[in-house]
């Protein structure tokens, strides 16, 4: 699918995020494991990149991912379990964001994945 701008859609995922229920020691965070599913199901999309950030400060709504592009709506997601389902289904959102004009996506079409798991909507900054 093409997107209608020349700027991808980026979806960054918190790799330092811990859900409550990470033990101490456990190895890799759930964020890294949500980061690793994130980035093999958008492996060869055109329109959609992935990428890493050390805490998005959202620990209270752990694993956090953040979908946003130039010049359009952006959106904060958490509450993810680190699973192939919650990561095809951010991947899944991202490519309708990213054929969007303005990053706006009809609710019908919502990957089930990611339903009830937005945290925040961010307006696209005015140009000057």
């Amino acid at each position: 699918m093409t997107s209608q701008t020349a700027a991808p859609t980026w979806i960054t995922v918190c790799d330092t995020c811990k859900r409550a229920d990470w033990a101490e020691g456990a190895g890799q965070t759930d964020g890294a494991k949500l980061a690793d599913l994130v980035e093999a199901a958008a492996d060869g999309l055109e329109d959609v990149r992935v990428r890493r950030l050390s805490c998005l400060m959202g620990c209270g709504s752990a694993c956090i991912v953040s979908i946003q592009a130039e010049g359009k709506i952006s959106y904060t997601l958490g509450q993810f379990t680190p699973d192939a389902e919650a990561a095809e289904g951010v991947v899944g959102y991202a490519v309708l964001h990213a054929a969007s004009a303005i990053g706006q996506v009809p609710y019908k079409t919502w990957p089930k994945a990611i339903k009830g798991h937005f945290v925040t909507r961010q307006m696209p900054i005015p140009p000057r």
